[in-house]
This record gives structure tokens, C-alpha cells and sequence, in this order.
């Protein structure tokens, strides 16, 4: 990770090596809280994050599927997520909000701990590697299940799910592989440990729907709308293992990824093709503010606007 100047604490900015907390804050204990992945692309008109309002209303859901109050509104933390941005001179970064149960009573239960809250933002290129994204990755199908809707709220981006993805993702990592795709108690696709996946077979775009204990994408969603207007065809269906082997073209879909092919699954080719590549080119051009065809997605720095 690359240091900048300045991280947003509990409204206002300060120095990176200062935005610390104590050992004893209860989300460090039990894993009580939830963040998200946001990223802001260099663009002619300046910064302009990508779906920032929603990632930041999806904050907010996630904290009231815990029982969390943010003491911050969705505008605040926008205003917030500028002002770093500002702050630290960043003309393209990843930002990562955050909101945790802070140091007070460390039960298992919450009780008047304070809802702490920050947003980094650093520089980080392609989460799976340039190469990844222009020839895909090799994953592999772990042996770690997804939790299940009754385990824990899966719609919620808390920090305590996570350990099920870097089980997962380490469990592929160390066998070679660059990523994992995690099943369903049912043996049902779910996703990768931070991406959604989507499969070609005939012509047709499939991807799990929402009951394969998945996260409710915000890039998943984007490439949805995107597929469709492109002419294609997505439904929403339960997936098993070997769609996967037999798809056409498989690829991953998230903040960080972006849109990254998948050439193996299980050692099985999954050569990417080019419905992946038009899907990919369209949401890159889209970010990066070289079309306006899904340009209402992009909020641009309040500089920026002013001089639209």
C-alpha cells in the first residue's frame, strides 16, 4: 500500500501514521463493522468518482443490517471523500471507507462503544494484475463455502464476513492459482472473495441472483445495465460448478478487479472472448469518462461540476 499525506477520522483529516485506534476497540475483537471499495479515475474533466452516492448509501445499509448508527449522513461522508481526495492530490485512487465499533465495553455485544469512522485513499492500479486484466486469471473453486443468508446478513459489506473470502483466497493463492470462487452450502456458484462472476454460454450472459448469498454489487449491477445495453442477453439464475468449466467465457466483476477475464477455472481453459473484452472496454471507457453513454454514473469533483 502507498502512503498518502492524509486519512479522514471521525470529521477531520488527519496524518496517515496518526489514524490509529486503541487495542482494545471492539470491531478489532469481533470483526463489528463495515467498509466499501470505491475508486476515482483521472478523467478530461477532472476526478469524478464512480458511483459514489450509492457506495455510500450501500454504507449505510450494511451499518443498519448490523445494528450500527453512523454518525455521519451519506452527504457528509461525500463532502468527506472530497475533501481527502483534495487533501492528499490524488488525481485517480482507491478509497475505503470504513466504520467500526470503537473502544468501550469488549462483551461480545455492543453496548455504548462509539461508532469510529474513516476514509483512506491511496494509489492502487489493476487489484489483479495489468496482466490479468488484459489475458485473465487462473482460479480455483475453494473448499471454503460461502456463508449462508441465515449466517450472517451477506448484503451487508462487514468487515467480520471477510475472513470467509481470505480463506478462500489464500487457500488459491497458495495452491497457484490468482483467485477463488466460493459455493453455496448447495453447491451453487456465489462469487469470487471480492468479485461477482458472470459466465457466456451461447450467446447468453449468466450470473447467480442475490440467494447465492452474495453481495448486492454495485459493479455488478453496472455490468449488467451495460450488457443489456449493449444487446445482450443476462439472466439471473443458480450456477453450478460445471457451468463454469463448460462456459464459453467466464470473467469477474468488482470495484477493485473491474472487469477481469478468467482463462481457467480448476485448470479447466475458459479462454476470454469477446463479449468480456466489449463488456470490459465499455466499463473502462465509462470510468475513465472516455464515453458519456453511462456517464450519470460518474460524480465529479465539486470543482469540476462548477465549471461544467
Amino acid at each position: 500500500m502507498e502512503e498518502t499525506a492524509k486519512i479522514w477520522m471521525n470529521g477531520r483529516l488527519v496524518d496517515w501514521a496518526d489514524a490509529t485506534v486503541h487495542v482494545g476497540a471492539h470491531g478489532l475483537h469481533y470483526g463489528t463493522g463495515v467498509f466499501e471499495g470505491i475508486r476515482a479515475y483521472e478523467t478530461e474533466r477532472g476526478t469524478a468518482v464512480f458511483r459514489l452516492t450509492e457506495h455510500l448509501e450501500r454504507l449505510h445499509n450494511s451499518a443498519r443490517l448490523i445494528y450500527m448508527d453512523l454518525p455521519y449522513s451519506v452527504e457528509e461522508l461525500k463532502s468527506a471523500t472530497w475533501e481527502l481526495i483534495g487533501a492528499n492530490e490524488l488525481p485517480s485512487c482507491y478509497l475505503r471507507p470504513i466504520a467500526f465499533s470503537g473502544y468501550g465495553q469488549l462483551g461480545v455485544a455492543t453496548r455504548d462503544n462509539p461508532v469510529d469512522v474513516a476514509i483512506m485513499a491511496w494509489p492502487w492500479g489493476a487489484y489483479l494484475g495489468e496482466e490479468g486484466l488484459r489475458n485473465g486469471i487462473r482460479v480455483k473453486v475453494s473448499s471454503w463455502q460461502r456463508v449462508g443468508p441465515n449466517v450472517i446478513p451477506h448484503v451487508a459489506k462487514a468487515t467480520g464476513v471477510y475472513l470467509n473470502s481470505m480463506l478462500a483466497v489464500g487457500e488459491a493463492n497458495r495452491a497457484g492459482y490468482d483467485e477463488a470462487i466460493l459455493l453455496t452450502a448447495e453447491g451453487t456458484v456465489a462469487d469470487g472473495s471480492g468479485e461477482s462472476i458472470f459466465i457466456v454460454r451461447d450467446g447468453v450472459i449468466y450470473t447467480p441472483d442475490l440467494s447465492a448469498s452474495i453481495l448486492v454489487g454495485i459493479t455488478r449491477d453496472t455490468v449488467i445495465q451495460i450488457a443489456q445495453d449493449l444487446g445482450h442477453r443476462v439472466v439471473e439464475k443458480p450456477l453450478i460448478r460445471t457451468d463454469l468449466y463448460l462456459a464459453d467465457e467466464v470473467f469477474m466483476v468488482g470495484t477493485a478487479a473491474e472487469v477481469t477475464p478468467i482463462r481457467e477455472v480448476d485448470d479447466h481453459p475458459t479462454p476470454p472472448g469477446p463479449v468480456t473484452y466489449e463488456i470490459q472496454q465499455a466499463y473502462l471507457d465509462t470510468v475513465h469518462g472516455r464515453s458519456d453513454r453511462w456517464g450519470q454514473w460518474l460524480e465529479y469533483a465539486p470543482a469540476a461540476r462548477a465549471q461544467a
